[in-house]
C-alpha cells in the first residue's frame, strides 16, 4: 500500500505541469475574399508569422474567411465559440461584422480583439456586451485629430467629405466633424457604397462646393475610386485619406492618381523612416524586417502590423491569465484572459504603445499615429 500510494502521488505530481500546458486555441475571422479582401489578405499574411505559442504555452489558430459578409462573420463566430471552443477571437476586419459579433461574445463570455477601426466596437464600455470587445486599430478620433492638425498647419479652411455609406463612413463623419470644430468648415458631404462602380455624381457635388481639401473616408481599394474621379473631373486641391487605405492593392489601383495623398497611419507602416527618438521604432523595425523577409520589400501595411500586434497583446495577456490557475478551454480562463487584456500596460506593438483599462479597450495614444504620404508608389513618412 505505501508503494501504491507513492506511485499515485508521483503520478499526480506529474499531472500538474501537464494540465498547466493545456493548448490555447485562438479563433480568427478575416475577410480574405469579397470587397475587403485586400485588407484580409494582409492580415492573414501576418497571422502566418504568429509563433506557435502564447504566454509560453502551445497555441493553435483556427482561421476562417467571412467573405466580407456580416452574416457569415457571425456564423464563423458561433462556430469558433461552440465547436472549436476558442479561448479568444481575433478579427473581424470590418466594423459592421465586429458589431454584429458582440452578442456572441456576451453570450459565450469570449474575448475578441477586433481588427476593425471604429471606436463604436468598444464604446461605450458601460454596455455589458462591449466588456468582451477589444480592438487593435487606432480609434478614428485619434486619426481624425491628426488630419485636422495637418490641414490647419497647411492653412486650409474648407473641406469636402466623401465616405462609405456604412458604419465606417458614419464613424469618420462623426469623429472628423468633431475634430474640425470651428477651425474647418465642411462644405460638402457625400457617401458611396464599397461596391459602387461610379461616384461621378458625388465627386461633382463636392467639386462644386470648391473645398480647399477633400477627405475620403474609405478603406482598401474602394477608397481609390473617389480620388481618381475627383482628379478626372478637374479637382486640384489637396486630397486626404484615412488609415484604412493601407493596402498594396490601393497603391496599385490608384496608380499615379494617388501620388501625394496624405493620410494618418500607424508608425509600423513607415518604420524605417521614423525619427530615432520615436519610442515605437525598434519594435516596428523588427516586425518590418520579419514581415518583409517573408513577403518582400515595401510590402508592410497597417493591417499586417495590427494583426501581429494582436498576437503580441494576446501573448502578454495569456501569460498573466495562466498565473490565475485557470485552464485554457474553460469559462474561467476566458474571463481571466479578458481581465488580463484589460490590465495591459506599456506594451509596445508595431503600431503604438498599448495602455488598456476598464474604460479604454483600445489603449493607444498619440504615439500610435504619424502622418504618411504616398510617394513614388509607396507609403512613406510625411516629414
Amino acid at each position: 500500500m505505501p508503494r501504491l500510494t507513492l506511485r499515485l502521488a508521483c503520478a499526480a505530481a506529474l499531472a500538474i505541469p501537464l494540465l498547466a500546458r493545456a493548448e490555447i486555441v485562438i479563433g480568427v475571422d478575416v475577410s480574405t475574399t469579397g470587397p475587403a479582401a485586400a485588407i484580409g489578405i494582409q492580415t492573414n499574411n501576418a497571422i502566418r508569422l504568429w509563433p506557435d505559442t502564447l504566454g509560453g504555452e502551445p497555441a493553435r489558430y483556427v482561421v476562417l474567411d467571412d467573405g466580407t459578409d456580416v452574416s457569415r462573420a457571425v456564423k464563423n463566430m458561433r462556430k469558433l465559440t461552440s465547436e472549436d471552443k476558442v479561448d479568444a477571437i481575433v478579427g473581424p476586419n470590418i466594423t459592421a461584422a465586429a458589431l454584429a459579433a458582440l452578442d456572441v461574445l456576451a453570450e459565450t463570455g469570449t474575448p475578441m480583439v477586433a481588427l476593425a477601426a471604429s471606436s463604436v466596437i468598444v464604446e461605450p464600455q458601460s454596455d455589458p456586451k462591449r466588456a468582451w470587445a477589444f480592438k487593435m486599430p487606432q480609434n478614428d478620433s485619434l486619426m481624425a485629430s491628426a488630419l485636422v492638425q495637418d490641414m490647419k498647419k497647411k492653412g486650409y479652411k474648407t473641406v469636402g467629405f466623401i465616405g462609405f455609406a456604412d458604419s465606417y463612413g458614419d464613424s469618420w463623419w462623426k469623429e472628423f466633424t468633431a475634430a474640425a470644430g470651428r477651425d474647418l468648415e465642411v462644405v460638402a458631404q457625400e457617401r458611396f457604397q464599397r461596391t459602387d462602380a461610379s461616384v461621378v455624381g458625388q465627386a461633382l457635388k463636392v467639386i462644386a462646393a470648391r473645398p480647399d481639401a477633400v477627405l475620403i473616408a474609405g478603406s482598401g481599394t474602394p477608397a481609390a475610386l473617389p480620388q481618381k474621379t475627383l482628379l478626372e473631373r478637374g479637382y486640384t486641391g489637396a486630397i486626404y485619406q484615412t488609415h484604412g487605405i493601407g493596402t498594396l492593392e490601393f497603391l496599385q489601383v490608384g496608380g499615379k492618381d494617388v501620388e501625394g495623398t496624405l493620410f494618418p497611419t500607424g508608425p509600423g507602416v513607415v518604420a524605417r523612416e521614423l525619427p530615432d527618438d520615436n519610442p515605437v521604432k525598434p519594435v516596428a523595425v523588427a516586425f518590418a524586417d520579419k514581415y518583409e523577409k517573408q513577403y518582400g520589400a515595401h510590402t508592410l501595411t497597417q493591417f499586417a502590423g495590427d494583426a501581429y500586434g494582436a498576437w503580441m497583446l494576446l501573448d502578454s495577456a495569456v501569460a498573466r491569465a495562466l498565473k490565475t490557475g485557470a485552464r485554457p478551454g474553460t469559462p474561467e480562463f476566458r474571463a481571466a484572459l479578458r481581465d488580463a487584456l484589460e490590465s495591459t500596460r506599456g506594451l509596445i506593438v508595431p503600431n503604438g504603445v498599448l495602455n488598456i483599462s476598464k474604460t479604454d479597450h483600445q489603449g493607444f495614444d498619440e504615439r500610435a499615429r504619424v502622418m504618411g504620404v504616398v510617394k513614388d508608389g509607396r507609403f512613406s513618412y510625411a516629414k
